[in-house]
Parts: structure tokens; sequence; C-alpha cells
């Protein structure tokens, strides 16, 4: 993460980028920061127009707009121009922490920008250039939606345009459609996830195959978004996010034309399934669930949105569970049958059990139909087959 720093009247120590990049007025595609203001308050409300407002992931959001005279990041600085401001919440982002600043494709569209995941840090360089070697997909910046653009197969279907989103915490996201036309029989579930304008229910998949230009990822985890989604209603065929990004160090330069994506060292990991059909946050001594995905041993049981976990097998959930060993538990091994204590006092039982696993894996018959569904708006098929059984 970066440092930026917004004051006026500050000479450009580095050179012009408004020359070269519009004001940042559109949130969907960003590099998170973290801002240090050095002691002033980032957002003058004296100067703040209010009245916006622009489609997010989750429904539309409002928006202000405050002019600027100098924003710098890192060693890159933009004289004149201005920002958005919007609410930040830490959910909305995927973060334990709200972050301060969501850096657009419009500022920086004019460098190449060289992610480095596993050493934690990014940079600017000039286009054209390569650092690294790697699998190369397209990239250009979109001149309607101002956000980096590429194109996928999933299956045998082309999916264009993908928004490139390092703001997403989500692997791939496609739209009903997409997936539809993807035609891939692999059981499916749900899940939820979080944007700036609040929740959404997707469908969850994970698939044997998903391909980047001339780079093919195994066992990817997809979000089918349902119809009317956020990527359907900005003319998109999906997005590319950071959960699928992180497992390779990349390279996106729109100048050159081209993704570098270089495989790191968890690129060929699979993704974690969730055994027990809960995915839960962290609130300080207790988890809470944030969804019931169906088909799970969970929904069987009839656990809800809302329940509050204060043990597990007897353990208490203290504020550093995410790095404790019983965080595991949600995606532990199909038999285990866990004692879960409400925060009630009352205490439950739930069995894991494998489940939206696909069909060399899975045991029992795969939930076709509910894939299907969870494609076309995440409607219970009539009658559904119902499976046996992310954290």
């Amino acid at each position: 993460m970066g440092a930026v720093r917004a004051h006026p009247g500050q000479p450009d120590p580095v050179h012009d980028a408004a020359r070269r990049a519009r004001p940042h007025r559109d949130p969907r595609h960003r590099r998170q920061l973290h801002a240090a203001c050095e002691g002033l308050p980032a957002v003058d409300t004296a100067k703040l127009v209010a009245g916006g407002s622009a489609q997010a992931i989750g429904g539309s959001v409002q928006l202000g707009w405050m002019p600027t005279r100098t924003l710098a990041i890192g060693g890159l600085a933009r004289t004149g121009g201005g920002v958005t401001v919007t609410d930040l919440p830490a959910i909305a982002t995927g973060s334990t922490a709200a972050v301060d600043l969501l850096v657009g494709a419009d500022l920086l569209a004019g460098h190449a920008l060289d992610i480095d995941y596993a050493a934690h840090r990014f940079r600017l360089i000039r286009s054209g250039r390569l650092p690294f070697k790697g699998e190369t997909a397209p990239l250009s910046v979109s001149t309607e939606r101002s956000v980096y653009e590429s194109a996928a197969t999933l299956g045998t279907r082309r999916l264009a345009p993908m928004i490139v989103d390092t703001g997403d915490g989500s692997a791939v996201t496609v739209t009903a459609a997409g997936w539809d036309a993807a035609a891939l029989r692999v059981p499916a579930t749900t899940a939820v996830s979080f944007g700036l304008a609040g929740p959404v229910v997707s469908g969850l998949a994970i698939v044997p195959e998903f391909r980047v230009g001339a780079m093919t990822a195994r066992e990817t985890e997809i979000r089918i978004e349902p119809a009317g989604g956020f990527s359907q209603s900005i003319g998109a065929a999906g997005r590319i996010g950071s959960g699928f990004l992180q497992k390779y160090r990349v390279l996106l330069d729109p100048g050159a034309r081209r993704m570098v994506l270089s495989r790191g060292p968890t690129a060929d990991t699979p993704p974690l399934r969730s055994t027990s059909g809960l995915l839960i946050g962290i609130e300080k001594d207790r988890l809470k669930v944030l969804h019931v995905m169906r088909g799970g041993p969970a929904a069987a049981a009839g656990w809800k949105d809302g329940d509050l976990i204060c043990t597990i097998d007897g353990i208490a959930v203290t504020g550093d569970y995410a790095s404790s060993p019983i965080a595991s538990w949600s995606a532990g091994t199909s038999g285990r049958v866990v004692t879960l204590g409400l925060c009630d006092g009352t205490t439950r039982k739930l069995a894991l059990k494998h489940f939206y696993w696909d069909h060399h894996d899975q045991p029992a018959s795969p939930d076709w139909a509910g894939a299907r569904a969870a494609a076309r708006g995440l409607r219970d098929p009539q009658p559904a087959v119902r499976q046996p059984g992310d954290p």
C-alpha cells in the first residue's frame, strides 16, 4: 500500500499527470490505498459538491465531488482535477479496517502497473517495459467505462469485456447469461459479496479450467451474478478480481495493450471449499453468519443469516480468531461433527459434508438443476435435487 497526500499549493515533484488522466469520478475500478493526509482532513466540506450517484456492486451509491490542486501517490503527482467522495465501509473493500482512497484507471492508465502480491507492493512504471516474464492477455482501458478490460474463456465461451478490478475481492464473476452460455456441468451453491452499495447474493461454482489470454488457470472459483446484476448493468461480461489476480505477479499495461501474469507460489492451489455451508464474519469475540449457502449442511439444519456463534467445540471465539487453528472448522473434513455454541447460550451440532464439488469428487448426484437456478437468479428449481451435506 502506498501513502496518499492531498493538499493545496504543492509543486509537482515528478510530473503532471492531469494531461493524461481525467478526474476520478468512477468507483468501479480501483487500487486500494491507505491515506496519510499530514494531519489535515482529506475532505474540505466547504468545497464538496454533493448530488452525484453511480452504479456499484450492490446497487447505487451517492457521490460527492471535490476539486483538488494536487494529488500525490508515492512518486506520482497530478495537479488539478478532483476526487469522488463517498462512504468506504471496510466490508465493501474486503478489509478489516476501512481504506481511505480508491484509485482508478483514469489516474493510473498513463503508466504500467506492476503488482507483486507476494511481496505486498506495487509500482508504476513506464508503459512498454516488461519487468518479468509471464503469460499475456489483452488489456485496454474502456473509453465508455474508464476501467481496465480484458477477455476470458469459460468452457467454450469467450467472455468480453471482462473488467480487471483489483478492488474486487472475488476471484472471477460472470453474468448469468455468460454462465448459461458456457454450459458447464458443474454443481453450484450460493455465496454473498459486499460492494460499496451493500450485499449481493450470487451463485458460486468451482470450474476445472478458466482461460485468460495465453494463461490457463485450474480449479477457479466463479461467482455467478443474478440477472440484472452489476456487470450486466454496465454492459460487461463479468469481472476478474484480486481473489484471482493475487495468485500471480501482474502487469497491467493498457498502453502496450497487454496484461502479463506470472504464476506465484499459490497459483495452482485449489480454492478452499466450505463443508459447513456457512459464510461468517468476525465481530470481536463472536462470529456472525453472513450467509447460509444453498444445498449445504447448515441450510439443511435450519441455520439463518444473522445467527451468532461464540464458541467452537467449547473454545471461545477471541479477537485473534482469524489466525487461530479453530478457524479451519468451516471447511473441515467431511464427516466431522462440530459443536457450535450460540451467543444465546444454546448449542448446535453441525455435521460437515462435501457439496458443490465437481463430478469427479462428488459421491452423490450433482445438483445440476441448482447450478442453473443460481445462474438464472438464484431461484430454487422445482423439483430440486438436493445434495448431502467459503469460509
